[in-house]
């Protein structure tokens, strides 16, 4: 049955998703990967799709779902909510951007969001008188880790999960430094905070785009496509881990 947010019908969706943030990387993402796709929903531009994985290897032909979740904690709970409880999703990777915060990342690295730290209240109520922990999946994570090969540039770690895109506090940059947090976006945590309220799994890969603390040029637009790749190939590995 299609929802409020979603027209794609039963068995439309794979049991993974990978999640850009943009429809439009999407939609170039699952011409790029998938096999016979087809858009099984376009609601409010929010485009989805499913085919058979085109990649090599022991997982191609099996059947994977792209679909965008828009920007920020609240568009990506609402879609993370419906694919787990509506449409039988197991596993959602967020492929993503992110910037960069401790000194160990720099600009084209990717990250494996292993904990999401957050100053959103997205996943405050959860749990009366307890502080939620945003974890990812470790089998997914530990499949996007063994599938980067031993690269020094992909990091694993903790990243901050914003609803502030231009707003920070003062200190808050030099204490999540301290604490070796590599990198902030503004999803994670709450599709974290879905999965587990639906004992489903879900990880963010993201590709360092920009530089929060040290002075590095930021990607273009075209970079950012080409550096996007790294992180697609870890997040095909994560989708089919279980």
């Amino acid at each position: 049955m299609a929802t409020p947010h979603n027209s794609a019908e039963p068995g439309d969706f794979a049991p993974a998703v990978l999640m850009p943030g943009d429809p439009k990387r999407a939609e170039r993402m699952a011409q790029q990967i998938l096999a016979d796709a087809r858009m099984v929903t376009d609601v409010r531009g929010i485009m989805g799709f499913t085919g058979a994985y085109a990649g090599d290897g022991p997982n191609q032909g099996r059947p994977l779902s792209v679909m965008a979740s828009g920007m920020g904690m609240p568009s990506i709970a609402i879609y993370a909510y419906e694919l787990y409880s509506q449409y039988g999703v197991e596993r959602i990777i967020r492929v993503g951007t992110a910037g960069g915060i401790a000194d160990e990342v720099s600009v084209g690295d990717v990250v494996i969001g292993v904990g999401a730290h957050t100053t959103s209240q997205m996943n405050e109520l959860r749990i009366p008188g307890t502080h939620f922990s945003a974890v990812a999946d470790l089998t997914m994570a530990a499949a996007a880790k063994a599938a980067a090969g031993g690269d020094a540039r992909v990091f694993t770690g903790t990243i901050l999960s914003e609803d502030h895109f231009y707003f920070k506090l003062p200190g808050q940059l030099d204490a999540l430094r301290a604490h070796h947090v590599l990198a902030v976006e503004m999803e994670a945590a709450s599709l974290y905070g879905v999965a587990a309220s639906f004992g489903k799994a879900a990880l963010a890969v993201l590709t360092v785009s920009d530089h929060l603390t040290k002075t590095e040029p930021p990607m273009t637009s075209d970079e950012r496509e080409s550096a996007f790749q790294g992180a697609l190939k870890l997040s095909v590995a994560a989708a089919f881990a279980a």
